[in-house]
């Protein structure tokens, strides 16, 4: 009995020897000797040697120098890695869709070719009528609960202003709460629509956004104004416009351009999706440096041909961009953004 016993000790003992110990050492020796740089996570360090990221791992860039990689439904989060989980037959992915092609799409031929929709949409949103109807943000709460009730949680001040709305109509949130008698506490969020639909009379061609503006210590403070321009517009409207304007012809948009990968968490875009941002990137630059946005385009386009890769060697699939090694070699060859 005691000859089992101390022959079962010891295959235990060379068992978690050999599986904990000297297979997963030899793994690590292996890949730091043939493999350092996948092995230690495949980081990249910018122009002062620190380390800013993976090259596997998605991460944020807002402003016009850089190229914007995918949405992430993570919110670019490692530790929160997922897919939006979206149907395609799902109307918050049209709408998120929607949200994101206003301020980017362009027009396709015509005497306004290659420019932006963007201008249009507002222009036709402070006319304020839909579909022959007057009153455009009053239809889209109407038509779009969800995205109302959306807005109001989207951001702690915009909770405020509609709580701050509610103290001042409350012959309007009562008359809401006899139409609505299992909610006699109403919150921001139930009060969306008719909230909108109050704004939307009081200030015809309008839409409450938040702005930013600096007080005279040098502090910032955001406030909720009604604006007839900017991304808010641009975004929110996209959809109603296109719809009152169904047979204008509008250039494709990348896919990767305005979907999340499966991770949220993807490094790469495709080619196509980095040539649609060329224009911008190069005019932001173009201006910063004061230099010939031609001369700028070509180096910036080289810069692209210089980090594509594919499957295979490039011999398989499309072409891919990671955007965290093109933002940085756009660094490295022009330095940092002037804002």
């Amino acid at each position: 009995m005691t000859r089992y016993i101390s022959k079962s000790v010891f295959l235990l003992i060379a068992s978690v020897v050999l599986v904990c110990g000297i297979y997963p050492g030899a793994l690590w020796l292996m890949g730091r000797i043939f493999f350092p740089f996948q092995a230690s996570g495949s980081l990249l360090r910018g122009p002062n040697g620190k380390v800013i990221g993976s090259k596997l791992i998605s991460q944020p860039f807002t402003k016009d120098e850089y190229f914007w990689p995918r949405p992430s439904a993570a919110s670019y989060n490692a530790a929160a890695s997922s897919s939006s989980a979206i149907a395609a037959s799902n109307y918050a992915l049209r709408a998120r869709v929607a949200t994101m092609l206003g301020p980017i799409v362009k027009y396709a031929n015509g005497p306004k070719a290659g420019q932006l929709v963007a201008p249009d949409i507002e222009a036709w949103f402070q006319k304020d009528h839909y579909q022959g109807q007057p009153h455009i943000v009053a239809q889209w709460a109407d038509g779009h609960n969800e995205l109302a009730q959306a807005w109001v949680t989207a951001d702690p001040t915009h909770a405020a202003y509609v709580q701050a709305w509610a103290n001042a109509h409350s012959v309007l949130v009562k008359q809401w709460i006899q139409q609505n008698p299992g909610t006699p506490n109403p919150q921001p969020t139930d009060l969306a629509v008719p909230f909108f639909e109050n704004f939307s009379k009081e200030h015809p061609g309008k839409f409450p956004s938040a702005v930013t503006a600096t007080l005279p210590g040098g502090k910032t403070q955001t406030q909720i104004v009604p604006v007839s321009v900017g991304t808010d517009i641009q975004s929110t409207f996209f959809d109603m416009w296109r719809n009152d304007h169904p047979h204008v012809p509008l250039q494709k948009v990348p896919g990767d351009y305005v979907t999340t990968s499966a991770s949220g968490l993807g490094p790469d875009i495709t080619m196509e999706n980095a040539e649609y941002q060329l224009s911008r990137v190069v005019a932001k630059w173009a201006s910063d440096l004061k230099r010939n946005p031609a001369t700028v385009r070509t180096e910036i386009q080289q810069i692209l041909d210089q980090n594509a890769h594919a499957p295979l060697d490039r011999l398989a699939g499309e072409k891919l961009i990671n955007v965290l090694e093109v933002n940085l070699a756009l660094r490295e060859k022009y330095g940092a953004p002037t804002s």
